[in-house]
C-alpha cells in the first residue's frame, strides 16, 4: 500500500498532548489531535487543512482498525470521490481496506454476517464502491457488483437491513441503513438499469417500498430520505419533497447554520440509550450550529434543486467559511460519547461537498 503523509499541525498536537487529551485518530505514522469545542477558529478558510484532516483521519483509522467505520472510512468513500475534480483522486489505500473487508465478509456464513454492525459496514462498503466507480473510473467495477449482491443477500423481508441502534446518527437505525443501501443501488454506474436477476429486482422494489411506506423516525430521517430521493428518481412525490424541504428550512439557525440536535428528540436517536447524555449537555436547550448538520442539509438541498444563490443557502455558506477550526475540521459534538467526537469527520467532509455544490471552492486543482 502507498503511504500518504501530510503536514502535521504541530502547535495543536503539542497543546493536545500537554493537556492530556486522547488523540482523535492515531496510528504509528499519524496522529490527529483531539476534537474540542474550544479549538480555535481559523482566521481564513483553508481547503488544504480540511483535506489534510480528512486524509489523515481515514488513513489512521484504516491502519489501526480492521473495521470499516461508517463514521470515518465509510463516510470518506461515500463522499470524498465526488470531490475528485477539486481535491484530486481519493487515496487508493482506503479503497483497498474496503476491498479487504469485503473479502472477509464473503468468507463468513450468513448467520455471522447478520450480527452486530456487519450489515451497516457492508452497506457502507457497497455505497463507497458505488461512489468511487461513479466519480473516479466512471464505470461499474466487479468489486462493486459483488458488494451490492452480498448486501442484498442480507436484506430482511420488510426491505431493510439489521442495524445496531447505539451509535447515532450513522449507526442507529434500520432506516438509516436502508437509505445508504438505496443510494448505493442507485448511483453504481449502470448496475440498476442492467439488472436482469428477477429476485434482485424484487429486492430493490422491496427496498423502495420500505422507504416509501415507513415513517422516518425523526426529522433527520426525513433529511436522509430526501437525499436518497435525489439519487433515486420517483422514490417519493414532489409534494413529499417540498414538505421535507420546508421542514429543513425551519431548522435553520439565526447564524445561518443547522444543528443536528434540533432534528430529533434525544429518546428517538436509535434505541434512546444516549438520551440522558444529550439532555445533560449544557447547550441542550439552545444547541449551536454544527459542521455535520450544516454541511449535510446544504448539500441535500442543492441536490434537491435549491439554487446556489438562494439567500438562505448563502447564509449557510458564510457559516461554514467562518467556523473552520485550526485542525481543518468543523466542530460537531458527538451524539454518542464525549471522548473522540468522531462525528467531526462527517462534519468536515459534508461542509466541503456543500461548498463545492454552492460553487464556492476553487476550480479543479487551483488555489490549494
Amino acid at each position: 500500500m502507498k503511504s500518504f503523509f501530510f503536514p502535521v499541525a504541530i502547535g495543536l498536537m503539542v497543546a493536545s498532548l500537554l493537556n492530556g487529551a486522547t488523540p482523535q485518530y492515531k496510528s504509528p505514522e499519524i496522529t490527529v489531535v483531539a476534537a474540542s469545542a474550544t479549538e480555535p477558529v481559523l482566521k481564513k478558510f483553508s481547503l488544504t487543512k480540511a483535506n489534510d484532516y480528512l486524509e489523515k483521519g481515514a488513513l489512521a483509522w484504516a491502519r489501526k482498525r480492521d473495521c470499516v467505520a461508517c463514521h470515518t472510512s465509510g463516510v470518506y468513500m461515500q463522499i470524498r470521490p465526488e470531490l475528485t475534480p477539486i481535491l484530486g483522486k481519493p487515496t487508493k489505500e482506503i479503497h483497498e481496506q474496503l476491498a479487504d473487508k469485503l473479502k472477509v465478509f464473503q468468507g463468513m456464513d450468513r448467520e455471522k454476517l447478520l450480527k452486530g454492525t456487519n450489515p451497516a459496514e457492508l452497506t457502507y462498503i457497497a455505497a463507497g464502491f458505488a461512489e468511487w466507480d461513479r466519480h473516479v473510473p466512471g464505470k461499474l467495477s466487479p468489486v462493486t457488483d459483488a458488494a451490492l449482491r452480498l448486501m442484498f443477500s442480507l436484506q430482511q423481508k420488510n426491505g431493510t437491513w439489521g442495524s445496531a441502534t447505539c451509535w447515532p446518527p450513522i449507526e442507529s437505525s434500520a432506516y438509516q441503513v436502508a437509505t445508504v443501501a438505496a443510494m448505493a443501488t442507485a448511483v453504481a454506474p449502470g448496475w440498476l438499469n442492467g439488472l436482469k436477476d428477477k429476485a434482485l429486482q424484487q429486492q430493490v422494489k422491496s427496498l423502495k417500498n420500505y422507504l416509501r411506506n415507513t415513517e422516518p423516525p425523526h426529522d433527520y430521517g426525513k433529511l436522509i430520505l430526501l437525499w436518497t430521493a435525489t439519487r433515486m428518481p420517483g422514490l417519493i412525490s414532489d409534494k413529499r419533497k417540498k414538505e421535507i424541504m420546508d421542514t429543513l428550512w425551519k431548522h435553520q439557525r439565526k447564524d445561518g447554520g443547522w444543528s443536528i440536535r434540533t432534528f430529533s428528540a434525544p429518546e428517538k436517536w436509535g434505541s434512546g440509550n444516549r438520551a440522558a447524555k444529550l439532555r445533560a449537555e449544557p447547550e441542550f436547550k439552545n444547541p449551536p450550529s454544527d459542521g455535520h448538520q450544516t454541511g449535510l442539509v446544504m448539500l441535500v438541498l442543492r441536490e434537491a434543486g435549491v439554487p446556489a444563490k438562494d439567500k438562505r443557502l448563502q447564509k449557510g455558506v458564510k457559516w461554514i467559511l467562518a467556523n473552520q477550526r485550526e485542525s481543518g475540521r468543523w466542530w460537531t459534538r458527538s451524539l454518542s460519547t464525549d471522548k473522540y467526537h468522531l462525528i467531526t469527520y462527517s462534519g468536515t467532509v459534508y461542509p466541503l461537498l456543500a461548498l463545492a455544490k454552492c460553487d464556492v471552492l476553487p476550480p479543479p486543482r487551483a488555489g490549494r
